[in-house]
């Protein structure tokens, strides 16, 4: 396995820049789309609890089908902050799927024995709806375009 993967992809007009890098401890994975990280989140998972993978979704097809985060996953923040409540609901959103993407690609690994720790570094650009309680269309978008880039990124080594 390489030490580290990166890439840049642009979902719904936003340039997004995701790096991956492994470390003998843990994972750390950068998203950002502002060119700078405004808030860390270590996931953590006990290693008893499976994860499951993803299942193809017939009510939407053309969206991409998602391994779901285990209900025990830990978040614990370790640096900074979103700018809002509803910032941080999406930012913890975004740790524990992409955290969840991270443990299934290792459990493919045979030689991957115990379960790392994954570091999230996230910043999200602000969306122009502040005060929709529900994710926008273009946060919905650029959700699943983020983590079909996390899963390409992973699949090839």
């Amino acid at each position: 396995m390489h030490s580290s993967r990166n890439c840049s992809k642009t979902f719904e007009g936003v340039s997004t820049d995701i790096s991956v890098q492994y470390y003998a401890d843990s994972t750390l994975v950068l998203l950002t789309q502002v060119g700078k990280v405004g808030n860390l989140i270590q996931v953590s998972l006990p290693a008893t609890i499976p994860i499951t993978p993803s299942a193809p979704d017939s009510a939407e097809p053309n969206t991409p089908t998602l391994p779901p985060p285990p209900i025990a996953i830990q978040l614990v923040p370790l640096l900074g902050s979103a700018p809002s409540d509803r910032m941080q609901t999406l930012h913890n959103l975004y740790a524990s799927q992409i955290a969840t993407i991270v443990w299934l690609a290792q459990s493919e690994n045979p030689l991957q024995m115990i379960r790392k720790k994954v570091v999230v570094g996230i910043a999200l650009r602000r969306s122009s709806e502040l005060e929709e309680p529900d994710l926008t269309e273009t946060e919905r978008q650029s959700f699943y375009g983020a983590m079909s880039a996390m899963q390409e990124l992973l699949r090839h080594t």
